[in-house]
């Protein structure tokens, strides 16, 4: 585990310096106005308070690739980064989590199928950077109203099991009457393969007798995914 390191007088003043003139210019020009280390070390300024953080933030950037998957990156990953301690990599993964459940909340209030590209974002945020396969399922109501969102199954980096069985019965359990189906491509290429398709087909076929409408079965893979409905599959 990584410690913040001590700083000298004159580097205390520098750094203070800095870090006031970057917050006044993201007061006053917003996120727009600064680069991704800069809006980082905004970030790392409160979880790091006598320390020099741009380098920090640069590293961080250069490692992870992005922003985006630099805040999902696992806790214990960040955590064995130079200069990140145990609790700067907590700061920076309930930044993470607020963003994620912000957007949750979004979609909650409104019908799921009336708010699409909201519901992708939200979808990419939480599935993009995983390391193996889940499948996961959007319930949702008469009103197509999302009350649940569950991960059903998790696999490998390259299957996941799906039961349709076991997931009529919590569909049942939540009273939903209609599902979006959706897992994730660890492999970045979201082209279903014939068992993602034969799946979708068996519990689209489970789910009829229950008068459950399957809506789409989406595959995500990092900035991009495939819809089962766009493609003429459902």
């Amino acid at each position: 585990m990584s410690s913040e390191q001590p700083t000298t007088k004159k580097s205390k003043s520098h750094n203070e310096g800095h870090r006031q003139r970057l917050r006044e210019r993201f007061i006053i020009g917003g996120a727009d106005a600064l680069p991704d280390y800069e809006l980082l070390e905004l970030l790392l300024f409160m979880a790091i308070p006598r320390r020099d953080v741009k380098p920090i933030a640069k590293e961080l950037l250069s490692t992870y690739g992005s922003l985006s998957a630099l805040m999902n990156a696992p806790h214990g990953s960040l955590s064995q980064m130079d200069g990140i301690s145990e609790n700067t990599a907590t700061a920076i993964k309930a930044v993470t989590a607020i963003a994620h459940r912000m957007i949750k909340q979004e979609i909650i209030k409104q019908p799921v199928l009336n708010n699409w590209t909201r519901l992708m974002d939200y979808c990419h945020m939480s599935m993009d950077f995983e390391t193996k396969e889940h499948f996961r399922i959007l319930f949702m109501n008469k009103k197509n109203m999302l009350i649940a969102d569950e991960v059903q199954a998790s696999g490998t980096v390259d299957h996941t099991p799906a039961y349709p069985r076991e997931i009529m019965k919590r569909a049942l359990e939540l009273g939903a009457t209609a599902m979006i189906l959706m897992h994730n491509h660890p492999s970045g290429d979201p082209k279903p393969s014939k068992a993602d398709i034969e799946m979708t087909r068996q519990i689209i076929e489970a789910s009829r007798p229950f008068n459950i409408t399957v809506h789409d079965h989406i595959v995500m893979a990092r900035g991009c995914h495939f819809s089962f409905k766009q493609e003429g599959l459902i």
